[in-house]
C-alpha cells in the first residue's frame, strides 16, 4: 500500500426506524432490551402516532382503533 494511502471502511446506513402499530392512544416504551433498554416512558398518541424519545421507534394507531379515546387529554 502505498505512503498516505487509506483502508477504505465501510460506510454504515442509518439503522432501520423500528414502526410497532398499537390499538391504545396510552402506551409505555422501555426499549424491549430487558437491563439494555431504557427508562421507561409514557406515550400518547394525539393524532395517528408517535415516536420514543430514547429509542425513536415509532408507534402508529392501527386502523379504527382509539376512536373512543380521548385523544386530546
Amino acid at each position: 500500500m502505498p505512503f498516505g494511502a487509506a483502508t477504505p471502511t465501510p460506510q454504515l446506513g442509518p439503522a432501520a426506524i423500528e414502526t410497532i402499530v398499537v390499538s391504545s392512544r396510552v402506551l409505555a416504551c422501555d426499549g424491549d432490551a430487558g437491563p439494555l433498554g431504557h427508562p421507561r416512558v409514557w406515550l400518547r398518541i394525539v393524532e395517528r402516532q408517535t415516536f420514543c424519545p430514547y429509542c425513536s421507534r415509532v408507534y402508529v394507531l392501527a386502523a379504527g382503533a382509539g376512536e373512543g379515546d380521548d385523544a386530546g387529554h
